[in-house]
């Protein structure tokens, strides 16, 4: 596939709302360049905030929607609900196809977060026109990737800080995630590191995260951390409130956690990662390959803190830990 500046469609795609890679596929010539936007997951405001951050990078570089670039939601790329506790199907231009499968197509798509094991999927696949090197990545593919998962130790401790009582430390893991075996060995080893005990619920489906709490409870966790996961951001509301109904501390990934009442949230900022994107958008857009871009990885992490929630549990926030929060929710 080849790019010949504007007049081609340039496709991003944006993993399960945690990584982009720019691609790019052939299409009619049009006055107007056309970005395609897929994700895996509903799109909700945590999506919608991604997509704001997408948008100012492509104005960064020049590019304003809706006036000399379109941004495009295929509606065939938001998933299917379930009511039987088994997960959606992924989006694809057709609206079709498993989201466990490897996502990598004419255009990526899935739930996975980090742009080395799509490449690495990709080339399982058998098809050898991008390459894994993130300062030369080749082909047609290049993007933002960021710590997703390995950011445990951090996360780990900053619970302990806010919870030093706690002995056990629940982990809960999406099994289906091509990440979580890494990040559960990060997330062990910091309890470990510590001192604490912990119990581990993974889940593969909805009605399995009420499972994972109810063993929480058995194994009388005393704090909970959430792993990073596109399927449990799409369950924001349902998490944050079974921890508050089994009194669990809870640490996550994302801020938008915190925001709908969780007690605190660490972890890349995924708007700047968008923003980033969008900063790449524009480079091909201008004609640059995406084979000559490298891989960035955003360096922006964040710490919200919900002190309602804290509140709730019978908490009091240590100064240290507000003193490094960037965000402090009343």
């Amino acid at each position: 596939m080849q790019f010949d500046g504007l007049k081609r469609r340039a496709f991003i795609t944006l993993l399960g709302g945690t990584a982009a890679w720019p691609l790019v596929a052939s299409a009619q010539p049009s006055a107007m360049p056309v970005i395609g936007y897929l994700r895996s997951e509903s799109f909700d405001g945590t999506a919608q905030r991604m997509i704001a951050g997408f948008r100012e990078g492509l104005k960064e570089g020049g590019y304003i929607d809706g006036q000399n670039v379109a941004i495009e939601i295929p509606l065939g790329t938001r998933p299917a609900r379930s009511v039987t506790g088994t997960r959606g199907r992924s989006g694809s231009p057709s609206g079709s196809g498993d989201r466990r499968q490897c996502p990598c197509r004419e255009i990526c798509q899935g739930n996975h977060s980090n742009v080395a094991d799509c490449f690495r999927l990709w080339r399982r696949s058998g098809q050898r026109r991008i390459g894994c090197e993130f300062n030369h990545p080749g082909g047609n593919v290049t993007g933002v990737t960021f710590l997703g998962g390995l950011v445990g130790g951090r996360r780990v401790q900053l619970l302990h800080d806010l919870t030093p009582q706690a002995g056990v430390i629940a982990l809960l893991i999406d099994a289906n995630n091509i990440t979580s075996a890494a990040e559960l060995s990060d997330l062990e080893g910091a309890v470990h590191a510590i001192g604490l005990n912990r119990v581990v619920g993974k889940v593969a489906s909805e009605l399995e995260i009420d499972s994972a709490f109810a063993t929480f409870a058995q194994q009388h966790a005393g704090a909970l951390v959430v792993g990073n996961s596109p399927f449990f951001t799409s369950h924001i509301k349902r998490i944050v409130a079974l921890a508050a109904r089994n009194a669990l501390p809870a640490s996550y990934q994302q801020r938008e956690f915190a925001e709908v009442g969780g007690l605190m949230s660490y972890g890349s900022s995924l708007s700047d990662a968008y923003r980033q994107a969008g900063i790449y958008a524009a480079h091909i857009l201008k004609g640059e390959r995406p084979a000559d871009l490298p891989v960035v990885q955003t360096t922006k992490f964040e710490l919200v803190v919900n002190l309602k929630a804290a509140k709730a549990l019978g908490i009091e926030v240590p100064p240290q830990v507000l003193a490094l929060a960037d965000e402090v929710i009343e």
